[in-house]
């Protein structure tokens, strides 16, 4: 199509031979706007809610591959504003943005995360991302950043948005400091879009719908929703998918869940305390997903045990 592509390539020596992933990045893609990602509307007004204050941490959750950097570049896309200081540390730069500042880390010159969030904090920054919390120090640092007076947006692997605060208590983070500065978590997956020349609609049997634990969900899409399958076109090159979206759990830190972070509660506590305050779980954005035809049950159960 004539446009430029940028990839990341990655080789490991095997027996059978050299293996090699390589992974495109479209330069387009850092264009793309949070709806454009797949949120929905309760679920990007409760996320944006949160990046919208002034100062504090945004943090965004999943394995590698979930659309992390994505969902950033589209946050910092939204607070792009020319009275804004933003200021971005990254491992890589996968995207090249108009407006922003951005720094690309180099251990063996000693530019690391931990290092350069020290540096760019004396460039009285609006707005940080930081690439990734790989450790304490970068934790320590990040929350300090948030605890005065800058907004910091940044990643961590974890399986879900309740898994996220332990983990940082993990790290060595104490957790009246998780407390004072964490906003809110972002889990988030990706997830195959149902080609839309091919999807076919099927009306579901009760015995499908519960063995997809359907009637254990509290989901507004009446009882017997119409779902769809994946076919198969030349489109889509015979997959029956084309084009991925991402699957959102939003959880913001109340004072109900701050009280359960400093007792050190377990992560099923925090997710149902978080449940009951309106938090939409990973399967079940992705549930309604699948009821609204965006893809298929089995894409969702794939991706989300």
């Amino acid at each position: 199509g004539g446009k430029p592509i940028d990839l990341r390539v990655a080789t490991l020596p095997t027996v059978h031979g050299e293996k090699v992933v390589m992974r495109i990045l479209d330069k387009n893609q850092a264009l793309l706007s949070l709806q454009d990602q797949g949120f929905l509307p309760d679920t990007l007004e409760r996320y944006e809610r949160s990046f919208r204050k002034p100062y504090g941490t945004v943090l965004v959750t999943g394995p590698t591959g979930s659309g992390k950097s994505t969902t950033l570049y589209a946050t910092l896309n939204v607070l792009n504003e020319v009275q804004r200081n933003i200021i971005t540390i990254e491992d890589p730069v996968e995207y090249r943005l108009a407006g922003i500042n951005q720094i690309q880390v180099n251990p063996k010159a000693g530019l690391t995360f931990a290092s350069a969030l020290r540096s760019i904090l004396r460039a009285d920054p609006d707005v940080l991302l930081v690439g990734e919390i790989r450790d304490r120090e970068t934790a320590i640092i990040g929350i300090e950043a948030a605890l005065t007076g800058h907004l910091v947006l940044t990643t961590l692997h974890t399986n879900d948005a309740a898994s996220t605060p332990m983990r940082l208590l993990e790290m060595g983070v104490e957790p009246f400091l998780v407390t004072s500065a964490l906003d809110v978590v972002l889990a988030q997956r990706l997830a195959r879009r149902l080609c839309d020349r091919c999807k076919e609609p099927y009306q579901p049997s009760e015995e499908e719908l519960l063995s997809a634990r359907w009637a254990m969900e509290t989901i507004d899409i009446g009882d017997w929703p119409t779902l769809h399958r994946a076919v198969g076109c030349s489109a889509c090159g015979r997959t029956g998918y084309r084009g991925r979206f991402a699957l959102h759990e939003v959880m913001p830190i109340s004072e109900e869940i701050e009280r359960l972070i400093i007792e050190r509660r377990s992560v099923e506590d925090l997710a149902k305390v978080a449940q009951m305050e309106g938090m939409i779980p990973l399967r079940q954005d992705g549930l309604r997903k699948a009821a609204m035809g965006m893809t298929s049950i089995e894409e969702i159960f794939r991706v989300v045990t």
